[in-house]
């Protein structure tokens, strides 16, 4: 298993592991938000540079 796939397994694991945070603390719906609008940008920031 290279680094790249370990650091890509470690994220995923982050992720997650902050969605059952948030589930338990009943914030599920402002995370989702946050990640769409992450999403969003990150897109609109790459167009820019293409």
């Amino acid at each position: 298993m290279s680094i790249n796939q370990t650091r890509g397994f470690l994220y995923q694991l982050a992720r997650l592991l902050g969605d059952i945070n948030a589930a338990k603390k009943g914030k599920m719906g402002k995370r989702v938000a946050r990640r769409l609008v992450g999403r969003a940008t990150g897109r609109g920031i790459g167009r820019l540079f293409r």
